[in-house]
């Protein structure tokens, strides 16, 4: 089976193993003398050509996302009512108009007054 690599596993993979094979480590795969002068005798070319023959013994690792299978049971077995649901709005409703205030409305007069004070310091 081809496994398919993103361009990042790809350079990564082809570093390290061009790597190993610049410090002398053994070829995986058999290329001809005139093969290897062809491409100059390139670590990154052999690595390469040991990557899309398939010989390299490398399999990566993707972190895959976790699954939320626990809060969805949970939001599944708690089955609420209409009439629970309206219960709880009413109770909600009640107590924001117990803690909230009543804002009154502005009126041009009391924006005049905090408007000349300030007037009378900038001259």
């Amino acid at each position: 089976m081809q496994e398919t690599f993103t361009k990042y596993e790809k350079a990564r993979i082809l570093g390290a193993r061009a790597l190993q094979i610049a410090m002398n480590a053994p070829l995986l795969i058999k290329i001809s003398k005139e093969d290897l002068e062809k491409i100059k005798y390139d670590a990154i070319k052999i690595a390469e050509i040991e990557l899309n023959s398939n010989v390299l013994p490398i399999s990566v690792k993707r972190p895959l996302p976790k699954k939320k299978e626990e809060k969805l049971k949970k939001i599944v077995k708690e089955k609420i009512s209409d009439e629970k649901i309206e219960e709880k709005e009413f109770k909600e409703e009640e107590e924001i108009a117990k803690e909230g205030e009543i804002m009154e409305l502005a009126t041009p007069i009391d924006e005049q007054e905090e408007t000349t004070p300030d007037n009378s310091e900038e001259d």
